[in-house]
């Protein structure tokens, strides 16, 4: 559905996009994670033909973002950053303009855009003009015009930015719902939201894709991915580090401290290799008090740090 290749985009002597190159299936939806200014919302801005590519190209539902950028947007639904907006109009009157601009006319036109509105929870503010709207609603107002068309490819740059917990978590199972049947590029800084949304991510950093993979096997990257964190009742520091760190394939004991009686400690294990097993088998041996046992999946928020200032 979207295949890149080799994008570049130069503002004069910093190059903003350094040869980005992926591609996203239909039934996908991608995070596209980054630090500010590491090239997220260039790279949409070329993909949606906003602003064209200083080198390389892209086809976008089959069409090249050069040649064909009519029909290009014609495929795209688009949600820019800062939810642009015109202030004067009712969110009625605006998304009916939207969709007489994508080409929907009579009955069509009517029961596409009342059905927006309830999918995106805007009847309470239908008729109110959309510069009165908190920035929440306008975020919603835009999501929904680029929906509006029921496009096959969704390109959207922070669709839950200033939108309260309820509001987002709203317009994450939107996105996910719609994500088993298009093709969705989302733009985010929000780590939960790779978590909950997204089948695949890459990460940007400085123009380059420096990381590419589910969000599960970038957490396998993590230095805590695997790691057991137990909490144990009754029992003594001295007693309990020396016989878990001399277990096959443990790295390090940590002790995390004390809490509630409990001795709390995390166990991790060398690269590669799975240790929960290993203590658990340890701790009922020793008839241990166990009263917390974790297995660490791997911090995003870990890993999205160590790649992008490496």
């Amino acid at each position: 559905m979207i295949s890149v290749e080799h994008l570049v985009k130069r503002f004069g002597a910093r190059t903003a996009v350094d040869g980005v190159t992926f591609e996203v299936s239909a039934g996908e939806v991608l995070g596209f994670l980054g630090p500010n200014g590491a090239g997220k919302s260039t790279t949409m801005r070329m993909l949606t033909c906003f602003i064209p590519p200083t080198e390389g190209t892209a086809k976008v539902h089959g069409y090249d973002i050069l040649e064909e950028p009519v029909r290009v947007r014609q495929h795209i639904g688009y949600l820019p950053e800062n939810a642009p907006v015109y202030h004067d109009m009712s969110v009625a009157g605006y998304l009916r303009f939207i969709a007489e601009m994508r080409g929907l006319r009579g009955s069509r036109l009517h029961s596409r855009v009342e059905e927006i509105i309830e999918t995106c929870y805007l009847k309470g503010v239908r008729n109110q003009s959309v510069g009165t709207l908190s920035k929440g609603y306008k975020q919603r107002v835009c999501f929904a015009q680029a929906i509006l068309h029921d496009p096959p490819i969704l390109i959207l740059d922070e669709p839950t930015d200033g939108l309260d917990p309820n509001q987002k978590y709203e317009v994450r199972q939107l996105i996910k719902r719609m994500g088993e049947r298009k093709c969705i590029i989302l733009s985010t800084h929000i780590l939960e939201e790779v978590e909950a949304v997204c089948t695949r991510a890459i990460i940007i950093a400085k123009g380059k894709i420096v990381a590419n993979g589910t969000p599960a096997e970038l957490r396998a990257r993590s230095t805590v991915h695997g790691a057991v964190t137990l909490a144990v009742r009754g029992v003594s520091e001295k007693e309990v580090v020396p016989l878990l760190g001399n277990l096959p394939n443990v790295y390090h004991v940590k002790v995390l401290g004390e809490s509630n009686g409990c001795l709390q400690v995390q166990v991790l294990p060398k690269p590669g290799m799975a240790i929960a097993y290993s203590v658990s088998a340890a701790a009922r041996e020793r008839k241990w008090a166990v009263e917390e046992f974790h297995v660490e999946q791997g911090r995003l928020d870990e890993v999205f740090r160590m790649i992008t200032q490496e």
